[in-house]
């Protein structure tokens, strides 16, 4: 709590000069009547005398679907002062002890621990996969439906909520594959998948597949190639689209195609290997696409 005197207190019994920022609250306070000036003058720092190490911190002070308590869960201050700064006596102390206990109990539940963690995990893989807010918040909806339809028991939280962001971000076009997600949480591609599929079936969802050229850009980056190829790659994969008979093929697996097939028109040298390990699939998919690409625009082999 911080003294300052660059206010004054507007009430016209008091008028003075004394005025006291809380910085726990945030608010501005008359030190002599105790009129609230201001509030929410500034945010406080994270409380880092929690206990719930695997609690997302709600610093913003907003409603998120992603945070356990939605960011609307209060705390009780390990201060023990009053609004004016003065020590509370022993009596109190010993009230506001028994107070913060319960508080800790009442947050403890099995559930609310298991959608801690799990929060935890969402936050972390939107960090490492550089996934916007949106498609977080969304993640986090469709994950608290799959927790009312109780589609944890006999699977993993780690499944259940990486299946419920990859289909965010399918909602989203947001170029996430399964093996991006599967690497970053640690967990079986395989396990993903059947979560994914039963989310699918479970919630009703209706997600259409991602868009070949929103992949284009990200493995023309891996594989170092030059940006004529990658333009004249996205202009195949534009009259490929037009025919609409490749409809249902791996997204991944055109882009690499259309990419390949742009580096032997411009010269380019490179192999189906390098364009399979940048984009996450095996050059079988590379070789057995290719011949359907060739006869839907008639190029020769």
């Amino acid at each position: 709590m911080k003294y300052r005197d660059s206010k004054e207190c507007t009430e016209t019994t008091c008028m003075k000069k004394l005025v006291i920022t809380d910085s726990a609250s945030g608010e501005v306070i008359c030190g002599s009547c105790g009129l609230v000036l201001s509030e929410k003058s500034e945010y406080p720092s994270p409380d880092n005398t929690s206990n719930h190490i695997h609690e997302t911190k709600n610093t913003t002070g907003r409603i998120s679907m992603a945070i356990s308590d939605y960011g609307l869960s209060t705390r009780i201050d390990f201060k023990n002062k009053d609004a004016l700064g003065k020590e509370l006596s022993a009596d109190m102390r010993n009230r506001f002890i028994r107070l913060r206990t319960w508080d800790a109990r009442s947050q403890s539940e099995h559930a609310d621990r298991n959608m801690k963690f799990s929060f935890s995990l969402l936050d972390s893989l939107k960090a490492n996969l550089s996934i916007p807010d949106i498609v977080i918040e969304r993640a986090a909806q469709i994950y608290r439906k799959a927790i009312a339809k109780k589609m944890t028991k006999g699977r993993s939280i780690a499944s259940v909520l990486c299946a419920s962001l990859y289909a965010a971000c399918r909602e989203a076009d947001t170029p996430r594959t399964l093996n991006d997600i599967s690497k970053a949480a640690n967990i079986s591609r395989t396990v993903l998948s059947r979560s994914y599929r039963t989310l699918i079936r479970r919630l009703d969802l209706n997600l259409r597949p991602f868009d070949s050229s929103e992949f284009i850009n990200r493995i023309a980056s891996q594989a170092m190639i030059n940006e004529k190829t990658k333009r004249d790659a996205l202009e195949i994969l534009s009259r490929l689209t037009k025919k609409e008979t490749l409809t249902g093929r791996n997204p991944l697996g055109i882009a690499s195609s259309v990419l390949y097939l742009s580096c032997i028109t411009n010269g380019e040298k490179i192999t189906q290997e390098i364009l399979a390990k940048a984009s996450g699939i095996t050059p079988v998919t590379i070789r057995n696409t290719i011949p359907s690409i060739r006869k839907e625009l008639g190029i020769e082999t």
